[in-house]
C-alpha cells in the first residue's frame, strides 16, 4: 500500500513540474500589436439605411498587418467571403476605438470602398446565447454602387457554440 501512495504521489509530482515547463517558448512572444484593442473575428449583419437585410451572420476580422488595421471578410482561400467581398486597410484611432477608411482599395473585388462611423464598443452586445460581448459598427460605401450606404453591424465572435 506505501508503494502504491509513494508511486502515485512521484507520478502527480512528474505532472506537475513538466506541465510547467517552459522549454521551447522562452522566445514566444503574443504579441503587442498597435491595433490589438481594435483586432478580433466579428459576426456582422449587412443591411442598407432602410433596414432591408442583405446577409446575416457573416464572419469578419480586423487585425493588424505590420502596424495598420485591416478588415475583411476573407475565410480561408482567395475566393472565399462570407459577406459583401471585402478586405480593405483602415485609417484607426486607438483611444477612441474608431476607424474609417476613404477611397481606400477593396483587394476582394477591386473596387474603392468608403468606411464611416466605425467603432467599437467594449460590452455593449448581447450575442445569441445571451452572452455579453464587445458590438462593432460601420458604415461602407463601394464605388461600384455609390449611392447605396451599406450597414454593417454586430458583436465580437464568442467561441460559444451557441453563438457560431
Amino acid at each position: 500500500m506505501k508503494n502504491r501512495y509513494i508511486a502515485a504521489l512521484a507520478t502527480l509530482l512528474l505532472v506537475v513540474f513538466t506541465s510547467c515547463e517552459d522549454k521551447g517558448y522562452d522566445d514566444y512572444d503574443a504579441g503587442n500589436m498597435p491595433t490589438q484593442a481594435l483586432n478580433g473575428e466579428w459576426y456582422i449583419d449587412i443591411s442598407d439605411e432602410a433596414g432591408n437585410l442583405y446577409a446575416t451572420h457573416t464572419l469578419h476580422k480586423t487585425y493588424d498587418n505590420n502596424g495598420a488595421l485591416f478588415i475583411t471578410d476573407r475565410v480561408g482561400s482567395a475566393n472565399s467571403f462570407t459577406g459583401w467581398w471585402l478586405e480593405t486597410p483602415l485609417d484607426y484611432n486607438l483611444e477612441t476605438l474608431t476607424f474609417s477608411a476613404t477611397d481606400s482599395p477593396n483587394s476582394a473585388d477591386d473596387s474603392v470602398v468608403t468606411i464611416t462611423e466605425g467603432k467599437i464598443l467594449k460590452g455593449a452586445a448581447h450575442s445569441p446565447s445571451g452572452v455579453v460581448a464587445d458590438s462593432i459598427y460601420f458604415k461602407g460605401v463601394f464605388d461600384y454602387d455609390p449611392e447605396t450606404v451599406l450597414i454593417f453591424s454586430g458583436f465580437r465572435r464568442t467561441g460559444f457554440e451557441e453563438d457560431e
